[in-house]
């Protein structure tokens, strides 16, 4: 929650021994319905979604950093940074939780994983929303996504850091004023005394390109159409480079039952606390049955 202290986490172990962290935001009067897991992008963590908390009152969120991000272990071997085990790591937390059934926020890599769960345990699913992402990634989101992932900021301070992503991503995000930076770079970044470290294990971008050398990458619109049946939506930031306006076409012609949103001043990714995304997150969980 913006402003305030991040609550400490719970932790489980993995089948492969990894112990990731998790936070497991418990309404003190839950009203029955399923739990919300919220799954961050590439190099983020839970404290993704940070600004969602406060509007999600009377609904449990679970936020996990998956392997490598945020405050779970480092895995030995850098090629389990993969959206397939990644999607184990969820199944095991369900089962670790107790929860047979539940709903999925997933923010771009988080995304991807929750289609991988909709094409391999969809039962286990009651809903799932895709926040800025979907079956097609486009080449020039990838290579800005490869110019920064696994490198420290060039910034010193999180202040600089923030100036810097003001500088470069203010066109796309034009009515973000600078303290969300700041705090962006202060959640994001460990200051250290020879500068900002990663909170994220460095070697996922080696994953990155080992999967890049295996060959071309998959087709992923069959793990889309796992969705079909269940309630689901997508919510795009206006300016993103990683979530094309074709594609997002193409998914709501695809499947017609998809809630869709582009939120305006957005690019990649939307905060999730601006009204249009909000008010889709809650028309498709309220459409669980």
């Amino acid at each position: 929650m913006p402003g305030a202290t991040w609550p400490s986490p719970a932790y489980f172990t993995t089948s492969d021994g990894l112990r990731l962290a998790y936070v497991d935001c418990m309404p003190t009067e839950p009203d029955g319905s399923v739990p919300l897991i919220c799954l961050a992008g590439l190099t983020r963590d839970g404290q993704d979604f940070r600004y969602l908390l406060p509007h999600m009152t009377g609904r449990r969120l679970i936020l996990l950093d998956a392997r490598g991000r945020g405050s779970s272990d480092h895995a030995d071997d850098f090629t389990t940074y993969a959206v397939p085990v990644e999607a184990r790591d969820v199944i095991e937390m369900l089962d670790h939780l107790n929860i047979t059934r539940a709903a999925v926020l997933g923010t771009s890599r988080g995304g991807m994983v929750a289609m991988v769960l909709a094409a391999t345990v969809k039962e286990r699913l009651a809903a799932v929303v895709l926040n800025d992402v979907g079956p097609e990634i486009p080449a020039g989101g990838v290579d800005r996504i490869m110019a920064y992932v696994g490198r420290r900021p060039a910034a010193k301070t999180h202040r600089e850091a923030a100036e810097a992503l003001s500088a470069h991503l203010g066109s796309d995000f034009p009515d973000v004023p600078f303290q969300r930076w700041l705090e962006e770079a202060q959640t994001f970044y460990e200051q250290t005394s020879d500068g900002l470290a990663l909170r994220y294990d460095k070697r996922i971008r080696d994953a990155l390109l080992a999967q890049a050398e295996a060959g071309p990458f998959p087709d992923l619109w069959p793990l889309f159409m796992a969705l079909q049946g269940l309630p689901c939506g997508v919510i795009r930031g206006e300016n993103s480079d990683i979530l094309s306006r074709d594609t997002f076409s193409e998914m709501q012609r695809r499947l017609p039952e998809l809630e869709a949103v582009e939120v305006a001043n957005r690019g990649h990714v939307p905060f999730l606390d601006e009204p249009a995304a909000l008010a889709l997150i809650k028309n498709v969980l309220d459409q669980i049955e």
